[in-house]
């Protein structure tokens, strides 16, 4: 198919069931002309909002501005899912062209002094709140993108956007391609003793398909730790796969042999853009009238100060480092030697099995892929908001593992739908999230339309998804997410789902983890692929009596990721970084979290949260929405836990309101006080 014997599909608005985009009539020639029809259809708008003669109102500026650049919102939101998901070298070169593009759009819009002109005059009197607060939001946005600044600093902060853009892609795409090319390529099965039959059949099936004649392929997750370390007993096989995980971007590699490690000029390119990135974001900061790229990230979050981050952040430090400590020390006496970053998962695993029964790697039959979905995830969604999944075989994804659900509520109507991309590939970027296709909006009547993307090893054909406890964590997470975009219950589009503050947009997505050993919902799920035998008596109880067992570790590689992130983005304008290895050494020091056996979650060589993710000095969110989290979840036990009545207080209170009210008062409308952090020190064994 081809742009000039088909419409191009994003020129208007989809006619599939709740606008899913029709995914098999668009084509890779179709991306280009529509961003070019989006950025003309929307500056053609916004130049006859700031010329209209009438004086402003609400609904000639600032309605005219929220339903302004539907062409472009429908080409982003497919392309940019796309890229992620489903990235070929076109798609790829295609994302280089475009994002920079794209910033400069965005930047013609917010610095337009005449409409940031023209909102300051739109009278308040008379408008609901919801309305005020979109008036509020679109004057927020206008001065921190600097439309009020000299010209040569708009001027400049135009180039710096443009600059950032670019920088961002290029380091997701070089990531992903160190990320495939450190993948353990292993020759003699016998170095994976302790993978079951079936990891091995998956890893023999990765190698073929990255074109390997025979022997056997690790692939890896995004975060340092790899599950295969938990199980291997082969020490040297640990090392390597330790090593290539964490020398990704990083000149490390693997180790020798036939590993296939990222080292080299290409470890180089992707340290010096984090580099080059965190001194552009210094530079831009100064420009805003920020200290640096931290605080001015910060600003618009539900915590007050980058100040206040550091003081939640430093007592637990010292806990959790404290707790490492001791737990190193437990390891070194089960193991009978100093325990290095490789052994640690293998001997904590030892404890776990030793102590307190919980064997995870023995579990994994219990957890087959479509149960967990279906009988575990989707069932508890059910009960506690009586929602309802259809399979909608009739519909087409962007790729052929996407399946999609129609989700419709209690009274029988149609919510949403849901897409579910679960199986890794070359041309998926490490990790997991949540997308949205379609926003929900009663301006535009608009039903959410939402994807969950997971980079799970895919089996031989024919044989089962089995996973690991961790993936059936990140299962339930991630439809956290895309149960916040589907009951998005708001007018403007600007304030849909999960269009919320960073540190916010983390917490109903923990809490959704909840359920994961919630007797009811376990019951349901748990049941062997081939036996249907249901998971052994005691098992939840077990691994709950084992959950505080490694938080220190656990606690210490997230700060050391956190407090790394941090350091990046407090970087003074005008202080340039030399040599990126050394500074991310130093600034582990500093923050007392270089402790060699447990290195940070993410490296700065494959960071993508905060160098191409959007979390650019936002890491810390995952704890602070996880205070959050651990009230929202001791208020739920408290409440008779898994019942309708909890669920619609949730979804009413929380997950309807998008940003359509402050954060915090949703969460003190549905708490009834403000938060309180008595619960995450408990979780986090560090009362």
């Amino acid at each position: 198919m081809t742009e000039e014997n088909s419409p191009n599909p994003f020129l208007m608005a989809s006619r599939l069931d709740c606008q899913l985009p029709d995914f098999a009539a668009i084509d890779v020639v179709h991306y280009l002309p529509g961003f070019e029809a989006g950025f003309s259809e929307q500056l053609a708008q916004i130049a006859s909002i700031t010329s209209d003669p009438a004086a402003a109102t609400f609904e000639n500026t600032v309605l005219a501005m929220e339903r302004s650049g539907a062409i472009l919102t429908r080409v982003v939101n497919v392309f940019f899912n796309i890229a992620s998901s489903h990235g070929t070298a076109e798609i790829q070169a295609l994302e280089a062209m475009v994002a920079p593009r794209l910033a400069e759009h965005e930047d013609t819009v917010l610095l337009n002094g005449a409409l940031y002109e023209r909102m300051l005059a739109v009278p308040a009197e008379g408008l609901d709140a919801e309305s005020l607060r979109l008036l509020a939001e679109y004057r927020k946005a206008f001065t921190r993108a600097g439309v009020a600044l000299p010209e040569e600093s708009r001027e400049r902060l135009r180039e710096l956007n443009a600059q950032l853009s670019s920088l961002s892609t290029k380091f997701s795409q070089l990531v992903m391609q160190a990320g495939n090319q450190a993948a353990l390529h292993i020759q003699d099965v016998a170095e994976l003793d302790g993978l079951s039959a079936d990891d091995v059949a998956t890893a023999a099936a990765a190698a073929r398909a990255a074109g390997h004649a025979e022997g056997y392929l690790l692939t890896l997750i995004l975060p340092t730790a790899q599950p295969a370390l938990e199980v291997l007993t082969n020490r040297q096989t640990r090392q390597k796969l330790h090593l290539a995980s964490v020398g990704r971007g990083s000149g490390g590699g693997a180790g020798g042999g036939d590993a296939g490690g990222a080292g080299g000029g290409g470890d180089a390119a992707v340290l010096g853009l984090a580099a080059t990135m965190a001194s552009l974001r210094a530079e831009k900061a100064a420009l805003l009238g920020f200290s640096c790229e931290a605080e001015r990230s910060i600003e618009p979050q539900t915590a007050p100060s980058l100040a206040a981050v550091h003081c939640m952040l430093a007592p637990i430090t010292a806990a959790a480092v404290r707790n490492a400590r001791l737990e190193a020390e437990k390891l070194a006496a089960t193991a009978g030697h100093f325990i290095e970053a490789w052994d640690w998962a293998f001997y904590s695993e030892q404890i776990r099995r030793d102590e307190y029964g919980v064997d995870q790697a023995a579990l994994r039959p219990w957890f087959e892929l479509d149960s967990v979905l279906e009988n575990g995830v989707f069932y508890a969604a059910t009960q506690l908001y009586g929602i309802t999944f259809r399979r909608r075989s009739d519909l087409i994804g962007y790729h052929p593992d996407v399946r999609i659900w129609e989700v419709s509520n209690a009274d029988g109507s149609v919510q949403g739908l849901f897409l579910g991309d679960f199986y890794t590939r070359a041309t998926k970027r490490g990790g997991a999230w949540m997308n949205s296709f379609v926003e929900q909006s009663f301006l535009e009547n608009t039903h959410a339309v939402v994807v969950n993307n997971l980079n799970i090893p895919q089996p031989p054909a024919g044989e089962p998804t089995l996973l690991t406890f961790d993936e059936v964590v990140t299962c339930f997470h991630e439809f956290g997410h895309a149960l916040h975009g589907l009951f998005s219950a708001v007018s403007y589009p600007k304030f849909s789902g999960t269009n919320v503050p960073r540190d916010f947009v983390e917490y109903p997505s923990q809490v959704n983890e909840m359920w994961i050993l919630w007797p009811e919902v376990l019951a349901n799920y748990a049941k062997h692929h081939r036996t249907g035998e249901p998971l052994p008596v005691g098992t939840a109880e077990k691994l709950q009596a084992a959950a505080l067992w490694g938080q220190g570790f656990a606690t210490t590689e997230y700060l050391g990721a956190t407090l790394l992130d941090l350091a990046w983005h407090e970087l003074a304008p005008g202080a340039p970084v030399a040599d990126p290895l050394a500074f991310e050494a130093a600034a582990l020091a500093a923050a007392g979290v270089d402790i060699p056996a447990v290195p940070p979650r993410y490296r700065t060589g494959y960071f993508n949260h905060i160098f191409a993710g959007g979390y650019a000095a936002g890491y810390y969110s995952y704890l602070w929405s996880e205070v959050l989290d651990a009230d929202t979840v001791a208020w739920f036990k408290s409440n008779g836990g898994l019942t309708r009545t909890n669920g619609e207080h949730f979804r009413s209170t929380v997950l309807s309101r998008g940003f359509s009210v402050d954060p915090l008062l949703a969460f003190a409308d549905f708490a009834g006080r403000a938060a309180d952090t008595a619960p995450l020190l408990a979780r986090r064994g560090l009362v």
